[in-house]
């Protein structure tokens, strides 16, 4: 199993410490580097920015919103990317959901997964590069016709004027059973949201029923990959450790969605959690966002994140050894992922 960085969200202004971090991270052996987009930054700029301080680390896009950009503008990105880091760029993709999709970029959250499919077909045709892009589906038309209210009609079909380094793998996000089946089945890897390892044998049954619509030209399963987000944070006392995390915890199962459509707490409920994250999200969606946080169990959190001293955060880190994850993601302050690392 690889252990790779999750630099996460930004609030107010962009985290300091990250290119040293990742510089000792890269010295030390660790796999990768991940960065994330909500509504505040976006996902590509800190990856080219961080990434150029680096020499190997492979370079993600976790998660790159669909909704913000098209196919192709997307598929730009990761042509770019991938040329100036000497192929090391993964292009980790994600739907997000219906408030952020709606809300922020204006679009309906109207059949993710065959809007998903679209967006991936049309991606990996561009970077293949092997003719001008056409394609005529539900969600995506290129180019558009005449008979489209407000075109010209001149819209021609175009090739890229870049030709590729490789063909770019692709990692797509996915919580709900159906997704996870989709990255099994059309992407290179699946992110996952909270992977809990006593899980493990779900997952992976999920991920065997995509793999069997797999298309034959897609690369060989065994080299699919499954990363994870987990959060590292080393205390000496494990209750001080776990209240860092538990706000976090709060924060998706509590508002990053709405009462009747939340992606993150539903795989919390699948672990068995639903008492739990029902009152988390009834005192978050109440404004009682520090109640919301205490009443996320300390059990919860050590299913989902490594806490406590540096001693036992390196021996809880074998109970993800095993599991269907190959690339885990440490996601806390340098001195939290340091420690797991043993530096």
């Amino acid at each position: 199993m690889r252990i790779g960085i999750q630099t996460g969200y930004w609030s107010r202004r962009p985290p300091t410490g990250i290119v040293e971090m990742l510089q000792r991270a890269e010295a030390a052996g660790l796999d990768s580097v991940w960065t994330a987009e909500a509504y505040g930054s976006d996902a590509f700029t800190p990856l080219a920015w961080w990434g150029s301080h680096t020499s190997r680390l492979r370079l993600g896009t976790g998660i790159a919103q669909m909704a913000a950009r098209t196919p192709t503008a997307t598929a730009m990105h990761a042509l770019t990317l991938d040329h100036l880091s000497g192929g090391r760029f993964v292009l980790g993709l994600g739907a997000s959901g219906p408030q952020v999709v709606e809300g922020w970029y204006g679009q309906p959250y109207r059949r993710p997964l065959a809007r998903t499919r679209e967006f991936v077909e049309i991606v990996r045709e561009v970077i293949a590069r092997e003719r001008p892009v056409t394609y005529d589906g539900e969600f995506y038309t290129l180019p558009v016709g005449p008979e489209t209210p407000g075109a010209t009609g001149l819209g021609r079909p175009l090739r890229s004027t870049v030709h590729p380094l490789r063909e770019v793998p692709i990692v797509l996000a996915a919580q709900g059973p159906k997704n996870v089946a989709l990255a099994a089945e059309i992407a290179d890897g699946w992110m996952a949201g909270f992977y809990a390892p006593r899980a493990d044998a779900e997952q992976r049954e999920l991920l065997a029923d995509g793999f069997a619509r797999r298309a034959e030209e897609r690369s060989d399963p065994a080299d699919f990959e499954v990363a994870a987000t987990i959060p590292v944070v080393v205390r000496d006392d494990v209750e001080e450790a776990a209240d860092v995390v538990r706000p976090h915890i709060a924060l998706y199962a509590g508002g990053m969605g709405s009462k009747e459509a939340n992606f993150h707490k539903a795989s919390l409920d699948r672990l068995g959690y639903g008492e739990v994250t029902d009152e988390v999200q009834r005192l978050y969606l109440a404004g009682r966002k520090e109640d919301a946080a205490r009443a996320v169990p300390t059990e919860m959190v050590e299913e989902i994140a490594l806490v406590g001293p540096a001693e036992k955060v390196r021996a809880d880190l074998a109970r993800w050894e095993g599991t269907a994850l190959t690339t885990l993601l440490a996601q806390g302050d340098p001195a939290s992922v340091a420690a797991l690392l043993g530096a």
